[in-house]
């Protein structure tokens, strides 16, 4: 692609054999409905059954919702520029992506925070469990969830595209990442972006900090139960977390505060899966298999008697 009349980038993507870029693509595509299919069904299950109408729940279905945007942000782009034989991406595009990219992700660590909050809460003070997590304290701790991933994304986003660009625009990822553009900026010229992302990096580690420490104490108090039975239950709703946690923050970290190399290799590509890719995937299935309740939910909402039910409500519905 000829960038030189144009203001947009050339992402590089994972190959540059046609026959393995569609491959790539619909590994992605499939990869991607799981994704869509996955995270949609919590958030269908979570929404009609309301015997999950409690918080944890409640920021289950904003951890599938974040999940559903933030692999939607690069996955989709990057399936179309396979099959269309095209690195190419606007400047409009990549400033969407690295804004939406950023403020998910952000969204995304926050809204993990907070589950382990409510988790701490649930396990080690349980007799003041309804007044701490509220329906307002709840809807507060969403909407301050959002707004921070916002702020996080705009902060990048306005700070990254304001840096003079000296080398070729061509991004060896495939999508718009911030430390592989910050390898095209001129010399001295990125220390706001440095400074915004060692700000994000601090909040990210005081996140992550009250997750160990949150862990902590619920582990020491689940050793305390008597019961087999009783610790079986409460490893089943914070085990998953936790993994997810793990996961999710431990290859994002890895990315970032890495240096990125002149030459990315497979590896380096791989990484960036395991943080853009997997953990949206993933989560909905790591949920729904260590979790009787959403177990339960499942087979609910896919019965046939439950199905027709809500097949007869909604004809009664518009029939209104």
């Amino acid at each position: 692609v000829n960038l030189t009349s144009k203001s947009g980038f050339l992402l590089m993507g994972f190959s540059d054999d046609h026959k393995l870029q569609v491959l790539h693509a619909l590994l992605f595509l499939v990869i991607y409905l799981l994704a869509l299919t996955g995270n949609l069904l919590i958030i269908t299950i979570i929404t009609l059954d309301h015997r999950l109408h409690s918080p944890m729940y409640y920021f289950l279905k904003h951890l599938s919702l974040l999940d559903l945007c933030f692999i939607s942000v690069t996955v989709p782009q990057s399936i179309a520029n396979s099959l269309m034989d095209s690195g190419y991406i606007s400047l409009g595009q990549c400033i969407l992506q690295v804004f939406f990219f950023i403020a998910l992700a952000s969204s995304e660590v926050a809204i993990l925070t907070v589950m382990s909050y409510d988790r701490y809460v649930a396990i080690c003070q349980p007799l003041q469990y309804e007044t701490i997590m509220n329906p307002s304290a709840c809807r507060r701790a969403v909407i301050a969830v959002w707004m921070a991933g916002a702020l996080s994304g705009l902060m990048h986003t306005t700070v990254n595209f304001s840096i003079p660009l000296c080398g070729e625009r061509v991004i060896h990822q495939f999508f718009c990442d911030v430390p592989q553009m910050l390898k095209l900026a001129c010399s001295y010229e990125f220390m706001n972006e440095i400074a915004v992302a060692a700000f994000t990096t601090s909040t990210a580690f005081i996140c992550l900090i009250s997750i160990v420490l949150s862990y902590i104490r619920i582990f020491s108090m689940v050793l305390r139960i008597p019961s087999v039975e009783g610790r079986t239950k409460v490893f089943s709703t914070c085990l998953p977390h936790l993994f997810v946690v793990t996961f999710f923050l431990s290859a994002a970290g890895f990315e970032f505060l890495r240096p990125p190399s002149d030459s990315p290799s497979a590896v380096d590509l791989m990484f960036s899966i395991f943080y853009t890719v997997i953990p949206p995937t993933l989560n909905p299935v790591i949920y729904s298999l260590r979790n009787e309740a959403m177990k339960a939910a499942l087979k609910k909402v896919l019965s046939k008697d439950e199905f027709s039910q809500r097949k007869m409500y909604f004809k009664a519905m518009f029939k209104l």
